[in-house]
């Protein structure tokens, strides 16, 4: 029996998943169904409900993109560390009636730096910028690198200052956390002069192509420029290019957190290589 799977979103037609998780299935020989659902704006808990009731009892879990992150962490009945630290939930696992929530894209963030880009957090000084959904499914995994420091930077001041109040008075409290390292929060005025070894952008400027008020001094020497967004050159991204940096989009973040939800789901990790190199030559 083919067990079934869906990504749920608004819009959703751009959605690479159906393909990503199809070429997951070939390469280790799983037999699943994958499909992609539009749910109304007000939607999305009857339209993961009528997923579960029309698969007849062959739906096994779904990914969650914008914008029902926080909808879906409502929704799980039992959610992982990394899922509460995010707020949000991007995976879902239906067991014996429970309705089981993760965050990944904090993995798939790290595994993408790292393996891909041979860029390690560690000792390095990193800027994250944003506050949002994005920006706090990244924060708890960076930490849990062990960089030099971390600043979360946003336009508004006071939201940047909470949320790494936040993060600084709960991560010792998650399982397996060993962090020695508390974030710190600030406007984007607060960056002038100061310099970044890895600057990530997850703000959503790079989907309406508006520039951030971003001071020249945060890319360092050899900084690395992050870009969650994928599919288009952003005007961070140009920024970055002009001032030195390394720049890199986030589609292997994209593929990497699909095959940590891959993993979830079916217990095999598939080799994400083959499928980000393929996803690259037809973009």
């Amino acid at each position: 029996m083919t067990d079934r799977y869906a990504v749920f979103g608004n819009p959703i037609g751009h959605s690479k998943s159906p393909r990503i998780h199809s070429l997951f299935a070939a390469q280790t020989g799983q037999d699943i169904s994958y499909q992609a659902i539009l749910a109304g704006k007000e939607g999305f808990v009857a339209a993961v409900h009528a997923f579960i009731a029309a698969s007849d009892g062959l739906a096994r879990g779904a990914n969650v993109t914008v914008p029902f992150k926080e909808e879906a962490f409502r929704l799980a009945t039992r959610r992982t560390p990394r899922a509460e630290a995010a707020g949000a939930v991007n995976t879902l696992s239906f067991e014996a009636g429970a309705v089981i929530g993760d965050n990944t894209d904090g993995a798939g963030l790290i595994r993408d730096l790292k393996n891909n880009l041979g860029c390690d957090p560690a000792g390095r000084r990193v800027l994250l910028l944003g506050a949002g959904g994005a920006a706090r499914g990244a924060i708890l995994p960076l930490l849990l690198e062990g960089p030099a420091e971390l600043v979360i930077a946003n336009r508004t001041e006071e939201t940047a200052a909470r949320l790494a109040l936040e993060f600084a008075n709960s991560f010792t409290r998650l399982p397996g956390c060993a962090v020695d390292v508390k974030p710190d929060g600030m406007g984007f005025p607060d960056l002038a002069g100061r310099q970044f070894d890895l600057v990530i952008n997850a703000t959503s400027a790079g989907l309406s192509s508006a520039a951030l008020p971003l001071p020249t001094s945060v890319f360092a020497l050899r900084c690395v420029a992050y870009e969650m967004v994928y599919g288009r050159e952003t005007p961070f991204m140009a920024q970055a290019r002009a001032n030195g940096a390394r720049v890199a989009d986030g589609l292997g973040m994209l593929v990497e957190q699909a095959a940590e939800a891959f993993f979830i789901w079916r217990g095999v990790r598939p080799h994400t290589e083959p499928v980000l190199a393929a996803l690259r030559s037809t973009s």
